[in-house]
């Protein structure tokens, strides 16, 4: 299958440097005209010596130097990154890479030995076009053939499997606001107060149900191109509970889905994985980096990441997305990821305990999480396709500790304890893939993270952070895990977990 990706990729670059090259001497004729015109009006000259002239600066200075525009396009990203951007950065960046171009062009031109040079009114006029050409040609594109292409009838509909959930919730919104139709699947297992305000949205669908459930699955399903798939038992703790739900909910109903998206010819699958896989070590690890999970929750992660990636065809595309550490304030609070929790005691009680703090981490807001979602739904599929992306970034790789000297900064009379246990995970991760291909940095750092939460309980919009519902294993301790509607989907499930993934769950939890 890579090969053939390759090649369609090539060939999509190669017909939009060969737009761009076409518009550029496209300008450059129509300046040329304008100058020819104005001389001819002006006075002064003789029009024809004159056009000859600039005829001559066309074909022998500006066409090899007009080269310049796809090379600083590419470097920009346009040819590679773009359609994965919101239009106004396409735009705003389209712009700005023809600006550049235009000048460096025009001011190499002025001092190539013997060139006639460019008027200014031609140089002003060129210059002009490009600027607007290039942004404009991708803004035409995305009006005119963007939204149709998505189905064929309109905006494309994305199913959100788990959009009430921490990370759900806000890409909910986010794909509401690029103008997609929306269905969620939830079984709402922690209520629907993250996505209440916006159940009543024109194109939001919501669908109460299992993804354990072939019938919810098949219902939700039906129609859709694109899936996102976030249900999970999420996290060790919350795993360890009920070792048999969690690899039915993480593993046995992906492979399930898996069939079901295949049936219904769904060419996207946007799998949340994470970091996690990677275990501990102390190398930077890759998308290439050999998954080492050490615990039930990153085992039934790598599991369905091979049924995925095993699954793709020419008509299914899966892309695994491998989030860093999440954290930072969302419409369904969590105050058992480690910098939430850690906000929260230094707010609230003024000492927080650290252990293990020289182990590292990458981290990554929940906002940024959705965005990385919502770019690899606009992204072309022949690019994104059959991939594993780590997301996340360079800059958030921190320590614990460094994590307790961050909240500091916010809460300075915190007092911190270091303690040492059992747990040994230690990664550090490289998230150059993502930046190069898709463009992705994450807009908003650790400290963000921790003031947003620091004015949320200021302002009184969390009060007891020791709630069960900000918690997924003390809720689930509380309420249990969820049980099966259905006792056909009960037998699917058992059948589908105990099946290749017992061996490296077994082997996680020993």
């Amino acid at each position: 299958m890579k090969e053939p990706k390759t090649l369609a990729r090539t060939r999509g670059i190669a017909l939009r440097v060969t737009a761009d090259f076409v518009l550029v001497q496209a300008a450059m004729f129509i300046a040329l005209t304008v100058a020819g015109v104005y001389s001819q009006v002006a006075g002064g000259y003789s029009p024809r010596e004159y056009l000859n002239a600039l005829r001559s600066y066309h074909l022998l200075v500006f066409t090899p130097l007009s080269l310049v525009f796809p090379l600083f396009y590419s470097l920009g990203g346009l040819y590679t990154r773009a359609r994965s951007w919101t239009s106004p950065s396409r735009l705003w960046r389209g712009a700005v890479c023809a600006a550049l171009s235009a000048g460096v062009v025009l001011l190499a031109g002025r001092l190539v030995p013997g060139s006639p040079g460019l008027p200014r009114s031609a140089a002003l006029v060129f210059a002009l076009l490009v600027i607007v050409a290039a942004p404009g040609v991708r803004l035409v594109k995305d009006t005119l053939f963007e939204e149709d292409s998505r189905s064929g009838s309109g905006p494309e509909t994305v199913l959100v499997v788990g959009g009430a959930g921490y990370i759900g919730s806000i890409l909910v919104r986010k794909l509401l606001q690029r103008k997609y139709r929306v269905r969620v699947l939830d079984n709402l297992i922690y209520g629907d107060s993250a996505i209440r305000d916006v159940l009543g949205h024109p194109r939001l669908e919501f669908q109460k149900g299992d993804c354990r459930n072939i019938k919810d699955v098949v219902k939700a399903m039906a129609g859709v191109r694109s899936v996102v798939h976030l249900a999970a038992i999420v996290g060790d703790p919350a795993c360890d509970q009920d070792h048999q739900t969690a690899r039915e909910i993480n593993y046995a109903a992906t492979r399930m889905m898996i069939e079901v998206a295949k049936g219904e010819k769904v060419g996207r699958f946007v799998f949340a994985s994470s970091c996690s896989v990677y275990g501990a070590s102390d190398e930077v690890m890759t998308e290439i980096s050999e998954p080492c999970p050490i615990s039930l929750y990153a085992a039934t992660k790598v599991d369905s990441e091979e049924a995925l990636l095993a699954a793709e065809s020419e008509t299914f595309h899966p892309t695994i997305l491998r989030f860093a550490t999440i954290f930072g304030l969302s419409p369904r609070p969590r105050f058992d990821l480690v910098v939430n929790l850690l906000t929260a005691k230094a707010r609230q009680e003024g000492l927080i305990t650290i252990f293990n703090g020289e182990q590292w981490r990458p981290f990554l807001h929940v906002h940024d999480a959705a965005e990385a979602i919502a770019r690899v739904l606009g992204a072309p599929v022949e690019l994104v396709g059959g991939e594993i992306y780590n997301i996340g970034d360079q800059r958030l790789n921190y320590t614990l500790t460094n994590i307790s000297e961050l909240i500091r900064t916010v809460f300075p009379r915190t007092r911190v304890e270091h303690m040492e246990n059992t747990d040994r995970r230690s990664y550090r991760v490289s998230f150059d893939k993502v930046h190069s291909q898709l463009g992705f940095e994450c807009s908003r750092d650790v400290k963000a993270g921790i003031l947003e939460l620091k004015q949320a309980f200021d302002e009184g919009a969390i009060v007891d952070y020791k709630h069960p519902l900000y918690s997924n294993v003390k809720y689930l301790e509380k309420h249990g895990t969820p049980r099966h509607n259905d006792e056909t989907g009960a037998q699917v499930m058992a059948a589908l977990a105990n099946k290749p993934s017992s061996s490296r769950a077994a082997a996680a939890v020993a």
